[in-house]
């Protein structure tokens, strides 16, 4: 029998191997507010299905010559915006647990002759990385549908550089919800704000900066949920 965890995994991927098949979307590509015209214009159309909360690639301020990791990529929006970004010198990483995503993002890279990206198919909660070894860790509203956060949040924390940054756009709760979780809605399998940015903290992430924050849902309590977007650092060697 399944374990909790197992199930969610397993619905998930499902959901999502589903968005991957689908054709490419003209309302996806130019109607996703949370990128301009021209980020969307400067990568692969494919790779535009709307499914983020946030853009933390415009909250990285990445360099020329960094390595990115994008945490649940999916078809790549993320990653090619990081790649533009930190050029022919720098790479950036998409890991996804979905095949068909995989599979997608690779035919997007492929069928525009991007060279600086890689994706591979992987669990976000065992990143197959070395320690110490990106500058930059990305997610856009995946993390909240990980059956174990903080292991998402350690992970992180190990592959990043001393002095490297977190940036993360995700949906938090604002109170417990008690909706069932099975990894068909990302409220349902969010975790409450304190207790995400607690995880974060207890990764070894000394500091945590909310950079942007809309309330998503509402209930009768007010704001049940929202969309944040949050940066943090790994401490520098001393």
């Amino acid at each position: 029998m399944k374990t909790q965890k197992e199930n969610i995994r397993t619905r998930v991927k499902e959901q999502y191997a589903e968005a991957a098949r689908a054709s490419p979307s003209s309302e996806a590509a130019c109607c996703d507010d949370n990128y301009s015209s021209a980020e969307l214009s400067a990568i692969p159309t494919e790779s535009v299905l709307g499914l983020g909360s946030g853009n933390p690639v415009r909250h990285a301020d990445l360099k020329s010559g960094e390595v990115v990791v994008d945490l649940g990529s999916g078809a790549g929006i993320d990653v090619f915006l990081a790649a533009g970004r930190v050029g022919p010198q720098g790479r950036a990483i998409g890991v996804d647990m979905t095949p068909d995503m995989v599979a997608r993002a690779r035919r997007a890279a492929e069928s525009r002759g991007i060279a600086n990206v890689e994706f591979h198919e992987a669990l976000i909660e065992k990143l197959p990385l070395e320690d110490d070894s990106v500058d930059v860790v990305l997610s856009n509203c995946v993390i909240n549908l990980s059956p174990d956060k903080p292991s998402v949040f350690r992970e992180a924390f190990r592959v990043l550089k001393p002095g490297g940054r977190l940036v993360i756009s995700d949906i938090v709760q604002e109170h417990p919800l008690n909706l069932f979780a099975d990894g068909s809605s990302c409220v349902a399998t969010a975790m409450v704000r304190a207790d995400y940015l607690e995880a974060i903290h207890a990764s070894g992430f000394p500091n945590v900066e909310i950079l942007d924050d809309k309330p998503s849902l509402q209930d009768s309590q007010g704001v049940a949920a929202s969309a944040i977007t949050l940066r943090a650092e790994k401490p520098a060697k001393t």
